[in-house]
């Protein structure tokens, strides 16, 4: 089966895919979107997501006296990324990054009646390494879910719309190379079974997503100084995030680089309503918890902390002796701090409800603390702490929560905090006063109080496991998003945009991630690509 030639198709309906193809009918060209997952799926991971993103020099920066810079950004994502002197294509999307978020991103997506919440939150500030130095990750008013949506919106009534087409349940399998230029790709119908359906276009985007969505990918590229790989682990990602086009991309000659390099959290749960095997949800985990490990104890000498560096808390677990960790608190901390990760569990800015999303920052969100009660068996609350391990060994079919073990731990921690905070000779309580000096995080972190005071229960615990998410290596390309080859020259015809090309390069973030660079790094990489292909001549073969 033979289609007729398009100008570009798009491999992938993510956020890169859509706003790629926006860019592409915007110049009147012709546009095939593949999409392996069904149409009500459109918009993949982005549309579950929460919406952050790191964006420099804006002016919502500036109205809270935020004092930011291409060149303060820059410095921090340099420090965090820990680039080699091969990372040539890398560095300069970092760099590209910076310079642009705030035209090519903040300005841009308010032309397109997108805006942020005002206010700026401080993420990855950095453990042993400096990560931002100021708060600049700005949340989509509306979330991922709003920007999906709003994209499908300027397609679906785009003036060129007829020029469009989505191709649902279609599995690319190969790319077609003729003449050393990439003309096309090869896909099936798993639904139907049909194989070897053949498209062909000037030029084709692969916007697939990473590798993170395979399990048995991550072991296979899982970071060598960090030995074994967790023998237990959630997906964060999606099964068809599997690197099945990067494979056809190396095939023909595309270079990938930093597989090894991926961007997972420390705090998963099983998601109660699970979509594939090893489903995970992402949790944001209380900064005023206790972090312990499978035993009860706590995970130390450094205290286990969100907030400060994502991917050295995802390293500790991942040497732990067994896969999984606890994060022990109370009913008040759970309702000023607990949050999951994405659209699905933050409704009220999903939806834009302004004044029920301000209730729950001020009273606390009991509505989520509840939800997971009732719906997670891994969230347990109990009254007092000796019926809490009782519940823990339930939960593990073992002994391994000492009682005694976890009293000692929690009431040496309590007993600090009942010295008064000129005593706080204690590096938890020292990072979450640093957290709360900065306005929007100290509205959602607790003021420090003992956990097992009886007017702030139940006491809650909650099994934790590492859950995967993103890839932040991937495909090779440079600044016009063309996918390199191991010499650095463009592969004719082939681009790689969003998590496919490790948000550009093959791995803008280096080693860590600043932390929402990955939304915005879809945007910016499509855009380039688009632009490449508009300002590009047509081949007709």
């Amino acid at each position: 089966m033979v289609v007729k030639r398009n100008d570009v198709i798009i491999i992938g309906a993510g956020i890169a895919g859509l706003v790629a193809a926006y860019e592409c009918l915007n110049q009147g060209k012709s546009v095939l979107i593949l999409e392996r997952d069904t149409e009500e799926h459109l918009g993949g991971l982005a549309k579950l997501s929460f919406g952050g993103m790191a964006l420099v020099g804006t002016p919502l920066q500036k109205r809270l006296g935020i004092k930011d810079t291409p060149t303060i950004a820059l410095d921090d994502w340099f420090s965090f990324a820990n680039f080699g002197s091969e990372d040539v294509f890398p560095k300069q999307w970092a760099e590209q990054y910076v310079h642009e978020s705030l035209g090519q991103v903040y300005h841009w997506l308010g032309s397109l009646d997108l805006h942020f919440f005002p206010v700026v939150n401080w993420v990855e500030r950095g453990e042993y390494k400096r990560g931002n130095s100021v708060p600049r990750y700005h949340v989509l008013w509306g979330t991922g879910h709003r920007l999906v949506e709003r994209f499908e919106e300027l397609l679906k009534k785009h003036r060129h719309s007829a020029k469009l087409t989505y191709l649902f349940e279609h599995k690319v399998t190969d790319l077609i190379k003729e003449n050393g230029r990439i003309v096309g790709c090869i896909a099936e119908q798993e639904k139907t079974g049909k194989k070897d359906l053949t498209f062909y276009a000037d030029h084709v985007m692969v916007a697939t997503g990473g590798i993170t969505g395979c399990l048995n990918k991550v072991r296979e590229h899982w970071h060598k100084p960090w030995g074994e790989a967790p023998k237990e682990m959630l997906n964060g990602s999606h099964p068809f995030a599997d690197g099945l086009v990067h494979d056809a991309v190396k095939k023909h000659g595309g270079n990938l680089t930093h597989l090894d390099k991926m961007w997972n959290y420390a705090a998963g749960i099983p998601n109660p309503k699970p979509q594939f095997d090893a489903h995970g949800l992402s949790l944001i985990p209380c900064k005023s918890a206790l972090w312990l490990d499978h035993l009860g104890r706590r995970i130390g000498p450094e205290p286990m902390m969100t907030g400060f560096d994502t991917n050295e808390l995802c390293r500790r677990i991942s040497g732990l002796e067994k896969p999984y960790t606890w994060q022990l608190l109370n009913w008040r901390i759970a309702a000023k701090e607990l949050a999951v990760s994405g659209s699905e569990h933050n409704p009220m800015i999903r939806d834009r409800k302004l004044f029920m999303f301000l209730k729950e920052i001020l009273l606390g969100n009991h509505r989520l603390v509840r939800q997971l009660q009732k719906e997670s068996d891994h969230f347990l609350v109990a009254n007092n702490l000796r019926e809490l391990a009782d519940k823990m060994n339930h939960l593990n079919g073992d002994h391994s929560i000492d009682y005694e073990v976890l009293k000692q731990e929690v009431t040496q921690y309590d007993d600090v905090i009942k010295r008064g905070k000129g005593q706080w000779n204690e590096d938890q309580l020292r990072r979450i006063q640093h957290a709360r000096s900065w306005r929007s995080d100290r509205v959602r972190t607790c003021a420090p109080k003992p956990i097992l005071d009886p007017s702030a229960g139940p006491l809650i615990a909650i099994k934790l496991r590492l859950i995967t998410r993103k890839s932040l290596g991937g495909i090779q390309t440079d600044l016009e998003s063309r996918v390199l080859d191991k010499l650095g020259v463009p592969i004719e015809g082939l681009y790689a945009i969003g998590e496919a090309a490790g948000f550009g390069g093959g791995g803008a973030s280096g080693f860590k991630s600043l932390e929402g660079t990955f939304l915005s790094g879809c945007i910016l990489t499509a855009r380039a690509a688009a632009k490449s292909v508009n300002n590009g001549v047509s081949f007709k073969g």
